[in-house]
């Protein structure tokens, strides 16, 4: 059975579209990621427009979150504190990074520059991933192997306007949390995703926040973040296809179910390293969409 989705302008199969989303959700449910990293570049291998598959995924990650930092607020794991100053970078920053996209999307180099940051991004981060898992599973089969610290204190621990947030027992400056979420907000708004797979390390290993309040206080700051996008992407570039993000976010919920249940049944290194194969596989197919000459080659002339 298709659909018409008004805003892609395509025809798609709504199980497809389901699917997509379920197998999404599956990963999500897996390994404890909002899942964006993924649906974006998916969409776009399925032919939705790059613009589009931003913009509409961005409208699905605020659903997703919802209930994720709900549970995590019940069980006190949410610094509002540092939730806030992360939501004010975060709000600068994808309000600038919608700004960047309008501007790169009149230009005509919108479809380029979204590949160009997953395959850049992907890559460095799936490489990370896989090489910390191997290490993590060498180090698990060394009894005697000692653990080094998660972050250490540099210059920028230094800087001024310095806060205490007593839920994360941090006494540092506010403005490192600030542009770390401000750059995560731009990257945020052109790449369609939630950005935790760039924050959640950073509030770990560049912050030294408790990893039991990392989760919770990124799924708040991303909620509001993508909403603005979402708004921001309606009313700027009208990218926001609801009819797809409704049908993925079905697809999601259910996929997210079973994806809980599987990911009890294996080991942190071993969710680790398999997460960041699959990365590096979605890596390596945009790499090859952009280096092959594509099936339908076709020129512009002018006729006299």
């Amino acid at each position: 059975m298709y659909i018409y989705l008004p805003i892609a302008e395509i025809s798609m199969n709504v199980f497809t579209i389901i699917g997509l989303g379920g197998m999404v959700g599956l990963l999500s449910g897996i390994f404890g990621v909002g899942g964006g990293f993924l649906m974006t570049p998916l969409l776009i291998f399925l032919g939705v427009p790059a613009p589009v598959a931003v913009g509409t995924e961005a409208n699905q990650i605020v659903a997703s979150s919802v209930s994720g930092v709900l549970a995590h607020f019940r069980r006190g794991n949410v610094d509002i504190k540092m939730g806030l100053v992360l939501l004010a970078g975060g709000l600068f920053g994808s309000t600038i990074g919608v700004a960047l996209f309008a501007l790169l999307r009149e230009l005509g180099q919108i479809d380029v520059v979204i590949k160009l940051s997953f395959i850049v991004f992907l890559g460095i981060i799936g490489s990370l991933m896989l090489f910390e898992s191997i290490r993590s599973i060498l180090r698990a089969r060394l009894p005697g192997a000692r653990r080094g610290k998660l972050h250490q204190h540099n210059w920028l621990h230094g800087l001024p306007f310095k806060m205490r947030f007593r839920k994360s027992k941090l006494y540092i400056s506010a403005l490192l949390p600030f542009f770390l979420a401000a750059f995560v907000g731009v990257l945020s708004a052109i790449m369609g995703v939630g950005g935790g797979f760039i924050l959640v390390p950073a509030m770990i290993y560049l912050l030294g926040m408790p990893t039991y309040t990392v989760i919770g206080t990124s799924l708040f700051q991303i909620i509001f973040v993508t909403a603005n996008i979402t708004i921001l992407q309606s009313v700027q570039t009208q990218t926001v296809d609801f009819v797809l993000a409704g049908l993925l976010l079905v697809g999601a919920v259910i996929g997210a179910q079973f994806g809980a249940r599987v990911g009890a049944l294996l080991r942190g290194e071993q969710l680790r390293g398999l997460l960041a194969l699959i990365v590096l596989a979605v890596c390596l197919k945009l790499v090859f969409d952009l280096v092959i000459t594509p099936e339908d080659v076709f020129s512009v002339e002018f006729l006299r």
